[in-house]
């Protein structure tokens, strides 16, 4: 569920128990509605920080 500005709305589990807030996340995404496969033309790191320049023989990050 999303709010005015977008935001995915969660429900507050801190005053559940551990068990009843397992469940009720359970139920919660059983509920919610499936999310839609990437598309084939997107990189699946297309949202990583991208390096200028990388050097030779040295790690990248």
């Amino acid at each position: 569920m999303r709010g005015a500005g977008g935001h995915i709305l969660q429900m507050n589990t801190t005053t559940l128990e551990p068990t009843e807030r397992k469940a009720a996340k359970r139920a919660a995404r059983k509920k919610a509605a499936p999310k839609a496969a990437r598309p084939s033309n997107v990189a699946r790191g297309s949202m990583k920080k991208k390096i200028r320049k990388m050097a030779q023989g040295t790690r990248k990050r």
